[in-house]
């Protein structure tokens, strides 16, 4: 196994390079909650849990749509001020993070389903953000300004 370090971020590549463990966790943890729910009430416990998790999921997918119509509205790759956004991106966020963030989908640079991803913003004054994301997860960044003068 290799381990390549990017920014404050550590990557690893190997034969299982592309398992996701924190779906992995998700899982074990939706099935130890209907347990724990069984264990305590019988079926109604799983039927809470079960209301429970449908909540989640229909708030998570709430905050992806209006993250998504509030990108629509603007056009690609565009961005009010790339210093700020250089300034609030942090390793680890997510790629719909950072579209809620720009309020914008980023332009694409790589090919389509290719590992890493990478996108651009820019600004009115041609400043740019490059994104680089592994598995969605914001991995490095970039700051470009235009030469002055």
């Amino acid at each position: 196994m290799r381990v390549r370090a990017l920014g404050s971020s550590v990557l690893l590549r190997g034969e299982n390079a592309g398992m996701n463990w924190r779906s992995v966790l998700l899982a074990f943890g939706i099935a130890a909650l209907v347990a724990v729910g069984y264990q305590a009430y019988g079926w109604p416990g799983v039927a809470l849990a079960g209301g429970g998790l449908v909540l989640w999921l229909l708030l998570h997918l709430n905050q992806t749509m209006h993250a998504l119509q509030r990108a629509a509205q603007r056009p690609v790759g565009f961005v009010g001020s790339a210093v700020m956004l250089n300034a609030k991106l942090k390793a680890g966020a997510t790629l719909l993070h950072v579209i809620a963030l720009t309020r914008s989908l980023g332009s694409p640079l790589s090919a389509k389903d290719a590992q890493p991803e990478v996108y651009r913003w820019t600004d009115a004054s041609e400043s740019s953000v490059t994104c680089e994301f592994v598995n969605g997860r914001l991995t490095q960044w970039q700051l470009a300004r235009p030469a002055q003068g």
